[in-house]
């Protein structure tokens, strides 16, 4: 064999092996960088996309390398660490004893977010390389039951107070047979804690019954005109007792579609109390007009304001942002609950303004409806759908 021919071929195979060992090395880096730095499997990221809970994955280094679509409110990112401290300290556990951790905790959203919220987190090792951490947010279920016990215990409260009064006064009408004077005097105070227990529990009838039913049954075309003449009527000697001056204005001509009673009650809440907070000498208005197809009507008062704390909690059940006053004007902490529920059968929304020192103003705001079409109602629909999609982009 030619000295040439045996060189190539000790060339090829030379070759040959030299490749062969450099494929054998860059396999075995690719192990080792895999091991090192391993991925999620897919069928992990495809489970991720199906949660509605926040999920969050980390590997060894507690670096974040998946997050489910959900878990945008927990701020997240992949190739950072968590920013809450908790739940870092519930993956390490985790991942130290090879267990599911299950915990009920505060956290905060992000670092700008003012109030904690109340979540279960549950942290578990997925893989060798993985931690993942499940976070179901319960604030809103927290919020829920506290105003359920708030309702009844201030239900009891409330009840309490009129029941035992008429009892004492039951006995001192005993004990007073004898004195017709004295006798008047508690009969009359008798009948006005009488009066008021049947105003608190109709009240509470009322409340529950918006809150039971999702739709309005009496439904018809309402003149928004009516509403106001009714409701200012109802208010025109009480105000005038307390020096206070009702004026109505704005446009005129405009229909609702709705139950009648439901909304004189609840426009007559908001004109009463407006009466209730102002001073003597000042006025409350009440103004119509229609905006992008959403009747409002406005009651404002020259009163003493709401406080920015207590504007978040005023439509709450049985809340009262001045106790003494309330209490001392008849209040039972229950009108603006009901005129919220109403407005919001009604598919509409009630909104408010107020400054301390400057007064405040409640606005319903109801779709509008022309009187031809009383019949279908098919623009009052796409109206109260408008309106609906406003109340979520301005609370989102």
């Amino acid at each position: 064999m030619p000295a040439s021919l045996i060189a190539l071929l000790v060339g090829v195979a030379i070759g040959v092996g030299v490749t062969l060992m450099v494929l054998a090395a860059l396999r075995a880096r690719r192990r080792a960088e895999e091991s090192a730095h391993p991925t999620v499997p897919s069928a992990v990221t495809a489970m991720l996309d199906a949660l509605d809970d926040a999920a969050v994955i980390t590997n060894s280094s507690g670096i974040v390398v998946a997050t489910s679509p959900s878990s945008t409110w927990l701020g997240a990112v992949a190739g950072t660490r968590l920013d809450q401290e908790e739940l870092r300290e519930l993956m390490k556990e985790a991942r130290e004893t090879g267990l599911s951790e299950s915990q009920t905790m505060r956290i905060r959203a992000g670092r700008l977010d003012r109030e904690p919220r109340l979540v279960v987190a549950r942290a578990a090792q997925i893989d060798p390389g993985f931690v993942a951490v499940f976070v179901r947010d319960i604030s809103e279920q927290e919020r829920v039951q506290q105003m359920r016990q708030d309702f009844i215990q201030n239900t009891s409260h409330e009840l309490k107070t009129p029941v035992g009064a008429i009892s004492l006064l039951a006995e001192a009408l005993e004990m007073a047979a004898d004195d017709p004077d004295q006798v008047r005097r508690f009969s009359g105070r008798v009948s006005a804690e009488a009066d008021r227990l049947g105003q608190l529990t109709g009240r509470i009838m009322n409340l529950s019954r918006l809150q039971a039913t999702g739709e309005v049954i009496d439904v018809s075309t309402i003149a928004v005109d009516e509403v106001v003449i009714r409701a200012v009527e109802a208010h025109q000697i009480t105000a005038a007792g307390a020096e206070v001056e009702l004026v109505t204005g704005g446009e005129r001509g405009h229909h609702v579609r709705g139950d009648a009673r439901v909304l004189v009650e609840a426009l007559s809440n908001l004109v009463s109390n407006a009466v209730a907070y102002s001073p003597a000498g000042s006025r409350v208005g009440i103004g119509v007009r229609v905006e992008d197809g959403i009747v409002e009507i406005a009651v404002t008062d020259q009163g003493i304001g709401i406080t920015e704390d207590d504007q978040k909690r005023i439509f709450e059940r049985f809340y009262r942002a001045d106790q003494a006053r309330s209490r001392h004007t008849g209040g039972t902490g229950l009108g603006l609950s009901i005129v919220k529920h109403a407005i919001q059968r009604h598919g509409g929304e009630v909104r408010l303004w107020s400054r301390e020192g400057h007064g405040s103003t409640f606005t319903i705001c109801l779709p509008a409806v022309d009187t031809e079409e009383s019949a279908s109602g098919k623009r009052h629909a796409k109206r109260a759908a408008k309106l609906a999609a406003q109340r979520k982009e301005e609370k989102a």
